[in-house]
């Protein structure tokens, strides 16, 4: 028969051993290194994705302009904005929309509303977003993003 002593026998064979406090905080150690070495890394990849997003949003935005143009014969006018692309204006003779699935396109990645003009003449043109910050101009991921590119 097998004695079980508790009161000082050796650690070795124990079916009940586990690990000391000191192994747990090196592998936590560990783990944390690894987490501040990736982070960085991973945060610059979804930004650089949600900028990536944003340009394929812009465009898909001008394509649904130009679908409106081709119906209806111009381009939205300032006062009919982006939303004469999901309800039919007054005076829109021609409009078969919707032109673009979901309102939600309105927003950039970031949140921050769709900016849209077109010229005085009504020729051209463009859907905007400013970038990360917000706010017009900025290099990097603040940088604007529009469409049609030509503008």
């Amino acid at each position: 028969m097998r004695r079980n002593d508790h009161c000082g026998g050796s650690r070795v064979g124990r079916a009940d051993s586990g690990y000391t406090l000191t192994e747990i905080l090196v592998v936590m150690a560990v783990i944390g290194l690894i987490a501040a070495v990736l982070t960085p890394g991973l945060i610059g990849q979804m930004n650089r994705a949600r900028a990536k997003t944003a340009q394929m949003q812009m465009d898909t935005i001008a394509a649904g302009v130009e679908m409106f143009r081709s119906d209806v014969g111009h381009y939205p006018t300032g006062a009919e904005s982006l939303n004469s692309l999901f309800a039919q204006p007054a005076n829109a003779e021609g409009w078969t929309g919707p032109y673009l699935k979901d309102a939600k396109v309105l927003k950039d990645p970031w949140g921050h509303a769709v900016q849209y003009t077109v010229d005085d003449s009504g020729q051209s043109f463009s859907v905007k977003s400013y970038g990360a910050d917000g706010a017009p101009s900025g290099f990097g991921l603040n940088r604007d993003i529009q469409a049609p590119a030509s503008q």
